[in-house]
């Protein structure tokens, strides 16, 4: 049977769960090519309507995933009979890849977050899954003449997988621009703020309200800096879907 694809504001999503999108990366991963996976969000897909770049790496990755209860509504909205199963975020897709990834041997390489953050999430990635095996990290930044060192090193290091934690659009572009540099990458994925949250450095919020679709409301008492990017997933993308609806 041929998997389900729903499509959102022109962004293809495949309709998996996350022990299902867990398991295609891990066959990914072993696989003989190189690609990604990406997760998008209410605001990931506000900025790929508005940066064609964006756009057209998001709908070449392997495997996209609804990172953000609104994807759920919208794809609910949008048609009836297609209804995505269920949020799928890049920390918890991380985390399950982590878990599966040390029965299968396949060497994990962290790039992004503060050298705090970095750190800790690797120490707590080697506590939580003692099999697994992280063969180096890096804080560096997605600036060009940052590349030639970062590419190098993970190639160095005979990574598998790569997770990438510079928050979308950049680590989304950073890995389409520089993943054929990568001599033994087969997988790489943007996760956002996922090391924060795994180092401890930024409290998720409780699983009942991750559930009930309410986790903004948590981010936003917690970083009322965020304001900007709430409106955007709350109001603004609720607002583009219902214009765009035919």
């Amino acid at each position: 049977m041929q998997e389900e694809k729903i499509e959102i504001l022109g962004v293809r999503f495949n309709n998996v769960s996350l022990e299902e999108a867990a398991d295609r990366a891990i066959k990914l991963a072993k696989g003989n090519s190189k690609t990604y996976i990406t997760t998008p969000n209410p605001e990931i897909l506000l900025e790929a309507i508005k940066n064609p770049k964006f756009f057209e790496v998001l709908n070449k990755s392997a495997l996209n995933v609804p990172d953000g209860i609104g994807i759920l509504w919208a794809s609910k909205y949008l048609s009836k009979r297609k209804v995505l199963k269920e949020r799928v975020t890049g920390i918890d897709l991380m985390l399950e890849i982590c878990k599966k990834s040390g029965a299968e041997n396949l060497k994990i390489f962290l790039l992004g977050a503060s050298e705090t953050a970095g750190e800790k999430a690797k120490q707590h990635l080697q506590e939580k899954y003692p099999d697994i095996k992280i063969v180096g990290r890096l804080s560096k930044s997605p600036k060009e003449e940052d590349e030639k060192e970062i590419t190098e090193e993970i190639s160095r290091s005979g990574a598998d997988i790569l997770f990438v934690a510079y928050g979308a659009p950049k680590q989304e572009l950073w890995i389409a621009k520089n993943l054929q540099k990568l001599s033994s990458v087969k997988l790489a994925i943007g996760v956002g703020g996922a090391f924060d949250f795994i180092a401890g450095t930024k409290k998720r919020a409780p699983k009942i309200f991750r559930k009930i679709g309410l986790e903004w409301l948590i981010r936003l008492i917690q970083e009322p800096k965020r304001i900007k990017r709430i409106w955007n997933a709350t109001i603004k993308f609720p607002y583009e879907i219902i214009k765009r609806r035919k």
